[in-house]
């Protein structure tokens, strides 16, 4: 009878687990195929109450809002003119900024990191203090000192000024990730290797760096995610040249009235590159944000 009862409640348990993460799955992926299918609904179909919730059933799958937003978009309140869309050269910017401010801050990063790991700096504590106390204020108090300094130097709707600002966004994140990983490498790996008559740079080159290598493309998602998403300061810094497509997000809003169908078509491509990324270094992630949680 004990067992009998032991394998009901094991039963019930399971079928309550799976249960709750069946609940759990649908709190949170609900938002995201609702926004895929707003996409490819009509104006009508978006407005319908009640909502319609299966393609090809409930409603006539349409491509209408992507065209709008990669060709050519309404811009009258009564729809009677279009002109060429700026969403692709904005996407464009977008990928070459954040990439760009992603893969110096990794590099420069992962750099300083190794060198606080390995060597007897003065000060050391003071200084990565220092570093991360460049992200306790929120982006809204740099603002005006950053849009002075901006102006004085003459980096405003330029490349190069908003993918500094984005480096240095990112690289007291990487400094003190990629330092606590390669606190977990043995330094007697390369001192072995230094042993074996390679330098210091080769013993760094090919023994520490693909030690860390899933840490590293860890770190770089987090970094990418960060400056992707990024509206307040190239909004303010870059409302004229180089813009990214947070800036055209909340603008494709419309005129007189919300345009559901063009938010939800610029949400799902502006997402797709960040998901693609993370999915092509999935089996990174998990390896690189447990690193060193199982003890040698």
């Amino acid at each position: 009878m004990n067992v009998q009862n032991r394998q009901t409640r094991s039963l019930l348990g399971r079928i309550l687990f799976w249960i709750a993460t069946a609940l759990i799955l649908v709190f949170f992926l609900f938002p995201i195929y609702w926004i895929l299918i707003t996409a490819f609904k009509d104006r009508p179909d978006i407005t319908q109450l009640p909502p319609r919730f299966v393609p090809w059933v409930d409603f006539q799958p349409t491509t209408f809002n992507f065209h709008e937003i990669l060709i050519e978009m309404e811009v009258s309140q009564f729809g009677t003119a279009t002109e060429q869309s700026p969403f692709l050269g904005q996407l464009f910017n977008s990928v070459i900024i954040s990439g760009t401010a992603t893969v110096v801050a990794v590099i420069l990063g992962t750099l300083a990191a190794y060198a606080f790991s390995r060597f007897r700096i003065k000060g050391e504590g003071d200084l990565l203090f220092f570093i991360l106390s460049t992200r306790m204020l929120p982006p809204v108090v740099t603002v005006i000192p950053l849009f002075l300094m901006f102006t004085e130097l003459g980096m405003r709707n330029t490349f190069h000024g908003i993918t500094l600002l984005y480096i240095t966004m990112g690289l007291p994140f990487v400094v003190w990730m990629m330092k606590g990983f390669f606190d977990e490498v043995p330094h007697e790996f390369e001192e072995a290797a230094m042993i074996d008559g390679y330098s210091r740079l080769e013993a760094i080159w090919r023994i520490v760096i693909p030690e860390v290598i899933p840490p590293m493309l860890a770190t770089a998602v987090f970094v990418l995610i960060t400056a992707w998403n990024e509206f307040v300061f190239v909004q303010l810094l870059n409302p004229l040249g180089y813009t990214t497509v947070t800036p055209f997000l909340y603008a494709v809003v419309g005129y007189g009235r919300t345009e559901w169908g063009r938010v939800a078509a610029t949400t799902v491509v502006f997402v797709s590159p960040i998901v693609i990324f993370t999915f092509l270094v999935r089996k990174y992630l998990l390896r690189g944000v447990t690193f060193g949680a199982v003890r040698r």
